[in-house]
């Protein structure tokens, strides 16, 4: 079934791509990702919370959109085919579809998904999200075409038949968000683990019980019994608090008690966690106060750290566009329609309703005044 896209005739081969062209004639392309470094990036999501919560920060952020068709007459169907659309096992909505999309992109610096057709009533069935560490792609019969392989439970690789129906995105380099955070991360998740320790031992406090004979031989005769008796009177009483009774400690001669540690005090890690999460937040891009972290920022800070994390989310919706017109523009294939379509996003809104109010009506006077002394001229 030959719709969804409309291959174009053949191109020259530009001169770079042909000297990159190897002995066995294939393009030089950056190796897919595999299994295990795919894995590691799941790990490091799940370790450390602020990672994930960033990612997650990322996608609900990049906001809604909404695709416009050429053709008015079929826009309802359109609307109706993306609202309701399949994906994977559980998921509906081309809006599913995207998010999915996202936090692949981001995660592993790359995206791949396929739009599943209906062979007999030739309709779009579903969206379906694929796992990006099991393709491997390579060029096509030009530069500009790729083929795409699906390495299968044994090893094999198999071709996909149909690569006009693969959706395929890549973040600048195809590497990962990530890439480069584990490191730090591991340093961060040992200190945590250091934190945990030195708690487990200043919250469950031990003690040391020091019976010290005194010169009274009846004393050091019997020193061993007596202290065999402190021992299992200190015992009970520590039991018996497990089961909230509180019994008194009483001992006779020479007895000191105190709790191990006590002289020694906590490492202050305010420091080294803050500057290790600076640097995984830099790598993110997101604000701190986002992520609830009580940085000292000013408000002309926030600000312009909101306008810094809206760049970057119009860099990942130039990534999303072509993606969601290709399913668009395949369903309108598969209906029979010439028309096109474009993605509308919403506005992105980081800052105040007021602020932004009191900015457009400065905007709205200055260009009156502009007119006036243009007309005066």
């Amino acid at each position: 079934m030959k719709l969804f896209r409309r291959k174009s005739s053949g191109r020259n081969v530009p001169e770079i791509a042909a000297a990159m062209r190897s002995p066995c004639g294939d393009t030089a392309l950056p190796n897919v990702m595999e299994q295990a470094e795919k894995e590691l990036y799941d790990r490091l999501r799940a370790a450390v919370p602020i990672i994930d919560a960033a990612i997650m920060k990322i996608i609900r952020l990049t906001g809604g959109f909404k695709v416009i068709c050429s053709d008015e007459n079929v826009q309802d169907a359109l609307d109706n085919f993306l609202d309701n659309v399949p994906v994977g096992l559980t998921g509906r909505s081309v809006n599913c579809f995207v998010d999915n999309f996202l936090d692949s992109l981001i995660t592993y610096g790359s995206a791949i998904g396929e739009i599943v057709p209906d062979n007999e009533n030739s309709t779009i069935t579903g969206l379906w999200n694929g796992d990006i560490s099991r393709i491997k792609i390579s060029p096509g019969s030009d530069p500009f075409d790729r083929r795409y392989s699906f390495r299968q439970a044994d090893g094999s690789l198999r071709t996909i038949s149909h690569p006009e129906r693969i959706l395929y995105a890549a973040l600048t380099g195809g590497h990962s968000v990530l890439r480069g955070l584990p490191s730090l991360s591991s340093i961060l998740l040992r200190i945590y683990q250091c934190i945990g320790q030195n708690f487990d031992r200043a919250g469950n406090v031990r003690y040391a019980v020091t019976y010290r004979p005194q010169s009274d031989p009846g004393d050091v005769i019997y020193s061993r019994e007596r202290a065999q008796q402190i021992a299992e009177q200190w015992a009970d009483g520590m039991n018996s608090a497990k089961y909230g009774q509180v019994k008194d400690f009483i001992a006779v001669g020479d007895v000191d008690i105190k709790v191990i540690g006590a002289d020694n005090k906590m490492f202050d890690t305010n420091i080294p966690v803050r500057q290790i999460l600076e640097q995984l937040i830099a790598k993110l891009s997101i604000p701190p106060f986002l992520l609830g972290l009580s940085w000292s920022s000013t408000e002309r800070m926030s600000s312009q750290q909101a306008d810094i994390l809206t760049s970057e989310l119009e860099y990942y919706r130039r990534m999303l566009t072509p993606v969601i017109c290709d399913i668009g523009n395949s369903f309108l294939c598969s209906i029979g329609s010439e028309a096109s379509c474009r993605v509308e996003w919403d506005n992105i809104n980081l800052q105040d309703e007021s602020v932004l109010a009191e900015s457009r009506l400065k905007n709205a006077q200055a260009r009156e005044i502009e007119l006036r002394l243009d007309a005066a001229l």
